[in-house]
């Protein structure tokens, strides 16, 4: 288990920073976190989890992990104690800031609705700022080979609409008879139609 820090999302003042745990490429946070995070009682916090799991939109055996904690003894100085605590992963996270009405629930809520409407619009979302700054380097590799097969496929297409090897550009798509275009326009629309 590695104890990091990640920002989740940054209020206009850029103020919410949380300390998380990372596992098996995963946010965790407890109740208490999230009440920080979206300035809501922890009562409320479980109030939304209970509701998330009573109508079946996530499985709490897949989202829910007691990790080992260690915290200040409340009754003896220099001592400590251990316990284990809830802790509950992104999809959770995500839910509740979908659910819980305030300020920083309104701003999660924007922020995630750009990402969700990027993805959408563009196909992909990158965060630029962890690629910077060497905290996606792991991912760097797959982000390449992605890129790869996109452009083997993109090749793929040209060939499928009769474009010479030497006309690969979005001009030579333009001037492409649109009788040749239809097979594959066909095939997207087919994809799209399936995957909604």
């Amino acid at each position: 288990m590695i104890n990091s820090e990640i920002i989740i999302y940054q209020n206009p003042d850029g103020n919410i920073r949380l300390d998380v745990r990372l596992e098996d490429e995963t946010v965790w946070l407890t109740q208490e976190h999230m009440a920080r995070l979206f300035g809501k009682s922890k009562k409320t916090i479980s109030e939304h989890i209970r509701n998330i799991f009573a109508e079946s939109e996530l499985d709490e055996h897949v989202v829910v992990r007691n990790f080992r904690t260690t915290t200040p003894h409340g009754a003896m100085a220099g001592k400590t104690q251990s316990r284990d605590v809830q802790f509950y992963n992104l999809d959770v996270i995500i839910s509740v800031g979908y659910r819980v009405k305030s300020l920083q629930g309104t701003q999660f809520r924007i922020w995630a609705t750009q990402r969700l409407r990027e993805y959408i619009v563009k196909g992909f979302v990158l965060n630029d700022e962890r690629f910077k700054t060497g905290n996606s380097m792991n991912y760097f590799t797959e982000l390449q080979e992605r890129i790869r097969e996109i452009r083997v496929s993109y090749g793929t297409l040209l060939n499928s609409l009769n474009c010479s090897a030497d006309a690969k550009s979005t001009e030579a798509i333009r001037r492409t008879p649109v009788h040749k275009c239809i097979k594959y326009t066909g095939q997207i629309y087919f994809t799209i139609s399936i995957a909604m």
